[in-house]
C-alpha cells in the first residue's frame, strides 16, 4: 500500500524534472528495485522473526494530588525491530475533602495521560500527542472499539467478563471507590504487518525514550466549565480536588527479534527504516460561527487519519454545533463536504460505532492525504455555534521521510 509513496520520496525521484528521459527511466527502475527488495526483507521479517511483547519499566506512584504535570521516563530496550509499545495504567481514587464524590468527564480515563512524547535514537520525534488521541487512533486501526468486549448470548460464559479498559465514578466520601485500569497502545509501526515506520534498537552509543506525563487536570473543580480534558469532575460546587490513592503505569515494548541474516549481516527493510510513523497533534481557536476554519496539512507527510474534537466552551456536541467538515486543496477543490452526521454514518462503517459525541474521525487510510504529490491540502471546520474558549483539537497519523522531515512546513497552531 505504501509502496508508491516510497518510491516517489526517493532522490532520485525527486530529480525526474531535469533529468534526461533515459536517466530518468534508471532512477525510476532503481526506485522500483528498492520498493521490491524491502517488500522481500518485510515479508521475509515478518514470516520468520520472533515476535517479542517484554515489560520494560514499572513504577508506582502513591498519595499523589494531581496539579503540575509529572512525567515519567522510560528508556526503550536495545532490542529488536520495534513495532508498538502496550501501556498498562491502573489506580484507585479517593474523593476530595469535601467527601461529596466525583464523577467521569465525557472522555474520563483515556485523559489520564495528557501527554505521550516519544522520541527515536535519532532524537527525532515521532509520537507527541493525547491520551484521548491515542485511545481513538487505536480504535481506528483496528476497526473495533479498542480493548472493549462486548455483550454475548453464549452458553459458555464467553463475554465482556474483564475489566481490561475500566473505570467507575467516586462515590461520595469513598477512600477507594475509584477504581480505575486502563490500556494505551503507543505505535512505532504501521502495522503488524507493515514495518513502515518501525525502530532499529540493536545500535550501540543511541537510546529512545518514552516519556509519559500524568494528567495536571486529572480532576476538574467541581465549578469547571469545561472538562474535555480531565477524567473526573467533583460534584458540583465541591472546589475541593481527589487524589490518586495509587497508580502503577507498567510499559511492555513489543518488537521483532532473531531477524533472518544472510552471510552474518542482519536483513533490515531499509526503506520501511527511512521513515517515521508520527502521531502528533495541536488544536485551533479564535474562530467565528458559519466561517470556515481552514487548518493545512504539513508537507512532505503522507496523512492516515486525522481526528477532532470540538470542545465547544466545555460542550460535546453530537453533531449539533457543526455545519459541516470538508478537505479542500490550494485550487479550492473540495474531495469531500458532509455534514457530521454523514461523516459519523462512513465511521459507523468503518468501526461498527460511534466515538464519543463531538469527535469526529477522517479516515484516509485507502487513499492517504500525499501532500508531497498534491501540494497544499487543508481540512476545513465549519461550526454553526461557537461558545466562548471554543477550541478544536486535532489528532494527526502521517507517515513522513526522516530524512527530509526537519524541512516540512510546521503543524498548524492557533
Amino acid at each position: 500500500m505504501l509502496g508508491s509513496f516510497l518510491a516517489s520520496n526517493s532522490k532520485e525521484q525527486r530529480t525526474l524534472a531535469t533529468a534526461t528521459p533515459s536517466s530518468a527511466n534508471s532512477s525510476a527502475s532503481q526506485a522500483q528495485q528498492a520498493v521490491q527488495q524491502n517488500m522481500a526483507i518485510r515479508n521475509m521479517i515478518t514470516g520468520s522473526a520472533v515476535d517479542l511483547t517484554q515489560q520494560i519499566f514499572t513504577t508506582t506512584i502513591t498519595n499523589y494530588t494531581p496539579g503540575q504535570a509529572y512525567p515519567i521516563n522510560v528508556k526503550v530496550n536495545t532490542v529488536g525491530l520495534v513495532k508498538r509499545f502496550w501501556v498498562k495504567i491502573t489506580g484507585t481514587i479517593a474523593d476530595g475533602s469535601g467527601a461529596t464524590g466525583a464523577n467521569l468527564t465525557p472522555l474520563g480515563p483515556c485523559n489520564v495521560l495528557s501527554q505521550i512524547l516519544l522520541t527515536d535514537t535519532s532524537n527525532q520525534v515521532r509520537v507527541q500527542t493525547t491520551g484521548w488521541h491515542l485511545h481513538m487512533l487505536a480504535t481506528a486501526r483496528r476497526n473495533t472499539v479498542f480493548g472493549a468486549a462486548y455483550s454475548t448470548t453464549d452458553p459458555c460464559g464467553i463475554g465482556a467478563n474483564l475489566g481490561i479498559n475500566k473505570a467507575v465514578n467516586i462515590p461520595p466520601g469513598g477512600t477507594d471507590g475509584g477504581v480505575f485500569n486502563f490500556f494505551y497502545e503507543v505505535p512505532v509501526s504501521y502495522s503488524d504487518s507493515d514495518l513502515t515506520g518501525s525502530m532499529w534498537m540493536n545500535v550501540v552509543n543511541a537510546s529512545a525514550n518514552l516519556q509519559l506525563t500524568i494528567n495536571p487536570v486529572f480532576f476538574a473543580s467541581g465549578n469547571a466549565t469545561d472538562t474535555v480534558n480531565s477524567v473526573y469532575q467533583m460534584a458540583a460546587g465541591n472546589a475541593n480536588l481527589g487524589s490518586i490513592t495509587s497508580m502503577t503505569i507498567t510499559v511492555y515494548q513489543n518488537c521483532l527479534d532473531q531477524l533472518p541474516t544472510n552471510n552474518g549481516q542482519v536483513m533490515l527493510p531499509s526503506l520501511d527504516l527511512q521513515y517515521a510513523l508520527l502521531v502528533l497533534n495541536t488544536n485551533s481557536s479564535g474562530f467565528t460561527a458559519n466561517l470556515d476554519q481552514a487548518i493545512p496539512y504539513a508537507n512532505y507527510r503522507q496523512f492516515m487519519s486525522t481526528f477532532v474534537i470540538y470542545d465547544n466552551g466545555g460542550a460535546l456536541n453530537p453533531g449539533t454545533d457543526l455545519n459541516y467538515i470538508a478537505m479542500q486543496s490550494a485550487n479550492s477543490t473540495y474531495f469531500f463536504k458532509v455534514d457530521p452526521y454523514t461523516l459519523s454514518l462512513l465511521t459507523r462503517n468503518l468501526i461498527g460505532d460511534d466515538f464519543p459525541a463531538g469527535v469526529y474521525y477522517i479516515s484516509t487510510r485507502n487513499q492517504p492525504v500525499n501532500t508531497l504529490q498534491y501540494g497544499n491540502r487543508q481540512l476545513v471546520l465549519n461550526p454553526n455555534a461557537v461558545n466562548a474558549n471554543s477550541s478544536f483539537q486535532i489528532g494527526y497519523e502521517a507517515i513522513a521521510p526522516l530524512g527530509i522531515m526537519n524541512n516540512a512546513g510546521s503543524i498548524f497552531q492557533s
